[in-house]
């Protein structure tokens, strides 16, 4: 029996400049956290010959070229398993598609897991180029990295991802006190939308691949902002940091009429006047979660819990994608 577990996600600035479609002419940059929210793989041995799956649904195969999961399928591929009487199954703490970078994390917590199978001793720099190269290189997913790179390490990490594909990863420098602060600071409220981040992403990644000057631009200056970002946590200025979390959600509308909806609006709007400085929705947009830094978090969640938002807490995860048994 081995069971891995796989941390989810906040992004903390440059969102979007992960995308290969951007980073392999201008180098991207993005701010990310792992938190204790994660989804979970288990894999053991059964009595029968067959490959049984289970997620969302149930698929019990014969063999790996007949597995219907895309994910699963290239996963064992690309470490030439065979699969014979493997029974793999996945579990999440909050569902797909709410922008916490779940299908990064399922597949890294799945090359983990069968990487154990196997004995492999993998650095989570290699953990996350594998789960890139299957998620981008081979199924084709108009997808970053910085999911799959968060989730192998965990912690609060700075990437820049560089022309020629390598991705330098830098921990944030943040005193213990702003860690605490913003740990504390920061809200999860559930919009009750989700959507695959595909089907945002798709649009900006054709823009770019097209060279549409106004996509471009918005993703320099979105990269900038992670750049201020960063420099105002790890000057422990909290409320400066907040302040630019608004400005990028405004410049992230602007990359797509399916970022945002009129609830969504009003939600991010009665929060700014409910004790909130300043906030964003999460992942590609469309949907998932709204999260906000807030100096008045009793008036804040009051104002959410009226608006029916369900909250989300969550403290940060420092130890990234590990094994939880192996027997």
């Amino acid at each position: 029996m081995i069971i891995t577990r796989s941390p989810l996600r906040i992004s903390l600035g440059g969102g979007g400049t992960d995308l290969p479609s951007y980073y392999c002419d201008h180098s991207g940059f993005v701010m990310a956290a792992a938190i204790d929210r994660y989804v979970y793989i288990t894999l053991h041995q059964r009595f029968v010959p067959q490959i049984l799956l289970k997620y969302s649904r149930m698929e019990e195969v014969d063999c790996v070229d007949d597995i219907e999961h895309p994910i699963f399928r290239e996963a064992l591929r690309a470490l030439e398993m065979d699969a014979q009487s493997l029974e793999i199954t996945s579990m999440a703490d909050i569902p797909a598609g709410t922008g916490l970078g779940s299908s990064g994390s399922f597949t890294i917590a799945l090359l983990k897991a069968l990487h154990t199978y196997k004995k492999n001793i993998v650095h989570p720099d290699e953990l996350a180029e594998q789960a890139c190269h299957i998620e981008i290189d081979v199924l084709g997913e108009p997808v970053g990295k910085q999911d799959q790179y968060i989730a192998a390490y965990g912690g609060i990490a700075c990437f820049e991802f560089l022309p020629d594909d390598r991705v330098e990863v830098e921990p944030l420098k943040l005193d213990t006190e702003a860690l605490y602060n913003l740990e504390d600071n920061l809200l999860l409220f559930f919009t009750g939308y989700s959507r695959p981040a595909s089907a945002t992403l798709k649009e900006q990644d054709h823009k770019t691949r097209q060279g549409e000057q106004e996509m471009i631009e918005n993703l320099h200056f979105v990269k900038e902002l992670g750049l201020q970002s960063k420099a105002a946590l790890e000057t422990g200025d909290l409320h400066h940091y907040a302040e630019l979390m608004n400005v990028h959600w405004e410049h992230k509308k602007k990359r797509s009429e399916k970022m945002s909806n009129t609830d969504i609006e009003r939600w991010y709007g009665l929060a700014l006047k409910n004790g909130a400085v300043g906030g964003k929705l999460t992942g590609a947009g469309g949907g998932g979660f709204l999260m906000f830094y807030a100096e008045d978090k009793v008036r804040l969640r009051h104002a959410m819990r009226e608006a029916d938002l369900k909250e989300v807490r969550f403290r940060f995860d420092f130890e990234g994608t590990k094994v939880v048994i192996q027997s």
